[in-house]
């Protein structure tokens, strides 16, 4: 049974923290807090987004604070460093925030940059982490097929573990993966499973090697579980720039998946600068625990997002439970 509308309406709380760096063009990340019986929930999906597609991740956080979670087989999760599109001088102080992380995620192909900064700034990282590192960069989709195949061979020489959508389409997946097989550099699919209609597309046409998970996009933690099951390919569970309860919620996610073969994208609460807990999870010796994540009421009250802000989160949470319902 879904709670009302007026249950939603009666403990949602919106919040704006500030970002410590720049990231998908935001200094400052909005999201809307629920209470269930089962503990705290966030509905945070980006405002581009239509409703169609914000609905999904209304499903997520009722999935998380109104359904029991899955048992978990771990209790601590390693994750990775995210290291936004800053300039190379910039990096050793964003790897600073994420303290003991082995692996490195790199945003790359940034409107505005160029492919010799996004050199310069993954020599960087590999200087920093050093030779045992690992190093994954992620295009969001933004290269075409040749200019991946182009990126992709200028960065080899840093032993990347796994290029992350690097092109927009499935098809055009399936061809970089074609192209740069012999380089023995993964492909991973992360737009490609959470914005698509099909997401098991990508794995029956053998377009990426791995994929990206993140359980608010895809409907929850059990819906995550249950496409990870179908598809067969190794998951990495990743985070949408969210708040500590929806890195809690992914943590959650990640302790149920019977294998964990790659470091976890849920280290990114280190990129806000503020959150709504005193005790954020935050990464420590490179991960971070298996818990649920109650708001301090005062940081609610801190951060509560402005007047107009409130009101169009609430909209939007009412326009989503009635695609919900319909």
């Amino acid at each position: 049974m879904l709670p009302t509308l007026s249950e939603l309406l009666g403990s949602a709380r919106v919040v704006a923290l500030p970002l410590v760096t720049r990231f998908r063009g935001l200094d400052t990340r909005e999201a809307l807090l629920l209470k269930g019986p089962e503990g705290w929930a966030e509905f945070s999906p980006f405002a581009e987004y239509d409703d169609a597609e914000a609905v999904t991740w209304l499903r997520a956080a009722l999935d998380f604070g109104w359904q029991v979670t899955p048992p978990l087989l771990r209790e601590r999760i390693p994750v990775n460093a995210t290291v936004p599109a800053v300039t190379a001088e910039e990096v050793p102080g964003v790897l600073a925030r994420f303290p003991g992380c082995r692996t490195a995620k790199v945003k790359v192909a940034d409107p505005g940059q160029t492919l010799a900064d996004d050199v310069a700034r993954v020599r960087m990282v590999r200087r920093v982490l050093g030779p045992e590192g690992r190093i994954r960069v992620d295009a969001n989709g933004l290269w075409n097929v040749d200019e991946a195949e182009h990126a992709i061979h200028a960065l080899n020489e840093f032993d990347l573990e796994y290029v992350e959508q690097p092109c927009a389409t499935i098809e055009e997946l399936a061809e970089i993966r074609r192209r740069t097989g012999y380089l023995d550099v993964g492909v991973a699919a992360d737009e490609s499973v959470r914005r698509a209609e099909d997401p098991l597309l990508v794995a029956r046409t053998g377009s990426a090697d791995i994929l990206v998970i993140k359980a608010a996009p895809l409907g929850g933690i059990h819906a995550a579980l249950a496409l990870i099951n179908q598809t067969g390919l190794p998951a990495v569970v990743s985070s949408a720039l969210d708040t500590s309860v929806g890195i809690s919620m992914g943590a959650h996610l990640a302790g149920a998946i019977p294998e964990l073969n790659f470091d976890c994208g849920l280290g990114t609460a280190s990129l806000l600068g503020a959150d709504i807990t005193a005790d954020p999870l935050l990464p420590i010796d490179g991960g971070i625990p298996v818990r649920r994540v109650t708001p301090d009421p005062e940081l609610l009250d801190r951060y509560a997002a402005a007047d107009d802000r409130r009101d169009w989160w609430l909209a939007r949470l009412t326009r989503c439970y009635a695609l919900l319902t319909d």
